[in-house]
């Protein structure tokens, strides 16, 4: 999925300085929360760094699809247009001064202090303590008050039934949706999806605490920014070469 934006508009950059198994529906069971049997504690911060520099359309491409067939979205026959899902969305920003376009790849930014957790009246909407911004399914109303929130139109509201999901990932009609950084593989030692798709270091996932961690090296190194840093909402994606 791709959109067109504004440079001026969309960025204002800023320097880096157990929910237990439950069923659901024809024994698809809610895992999501529970791959760890390790308490999720704030002594970690997972975050991703991705590099404009280096990654390409088709990279972002091979993104998208990675996380289209771990996660099970994508393949709705009967919603059109928005009502798509869109994990992952190509965007394309331009600077209006030079003409120069970065082909950006857009997910849940996984805020320190995210607004679609504020809004959620049902607490479907929450962060784990390592970071990781999720939806419980459960507890979603579809009320999509988390997806007029969000700066980053990173939600996706489910208007159809689905079939063949995911158990990892089960989703329901009338909820909605985000990345989850594939906290199922993170939580077993794993890359997302996306990440691990991607050859080069293009993207880059670890631990924002981690001193030797290789996120937190290069972090220290290159300048980064937050898509739109103005809201200090202290981001766990950041972006380089922007």
């Amino acid at each position: 999925m791709e959109k067109n934006i504004n440079r001026r508009d969309f960025i204002k950059t800023s320097s880096m300085a157990g929910i237990g198994v439950a069923t659901i529906a024809s024994g698809v069971t809610l895992t999501t929360f529970a791959a760890n049997e390790k308490p999720v504690t704030n002594e970690k911060r997972w975050g991703m760094l991705i590099d404009t520099n280096k990654l390409t359309e088709d990279d972002i491409d091979v993104m998208v699809s990675a996380c289209q067939e771990e996660q099970g979205w994508g393949n709705e026959i009967n919603s059109t247009g928005d009502q798509k899902p869109g994990w992952i969305k190509k965007v394309k920003v331009k600077d209006k001064a030079t003409g120069r376009i970065s082909n950006l790849a857009m997910m849940c930014q996984h805020c320190e202090e995210p607004p679609c957790v504020d809004v959620c009246p049902t607490n479907a909407s929450m962060k784990r303590k390592d970071g990781i911004v999720l939806v419980d399914m459960h507890l979603c109303i579809g009320c999509r008050y988390c997806m007029m929130a969000c700066p980053y139109d990173a939600r996706s509201f489910v208007h159809e039934e689905l079939t063949n999901q995911k158990e990892h990932m089960p989703r329901g009609k009338g909820t909605v949706e985000s990345c989850t950084l594939c906290v199922h593989k993170v939580d077993k030692g794993e890359q997302p999806a996306c990440v691990a798709s991607i050859d080069s270091d293009a993207v880059i996932f670890g631990d924002l605490y981690d001193s030797t961690s290789n996120i937190n090296q290069t972090l220290k190194k290159v300048q980064s920014a937050q898509i739109r840093g103005d809201l200090n909402l202290n981001t766990g994606v950041r972006y380089s070469g922007i």
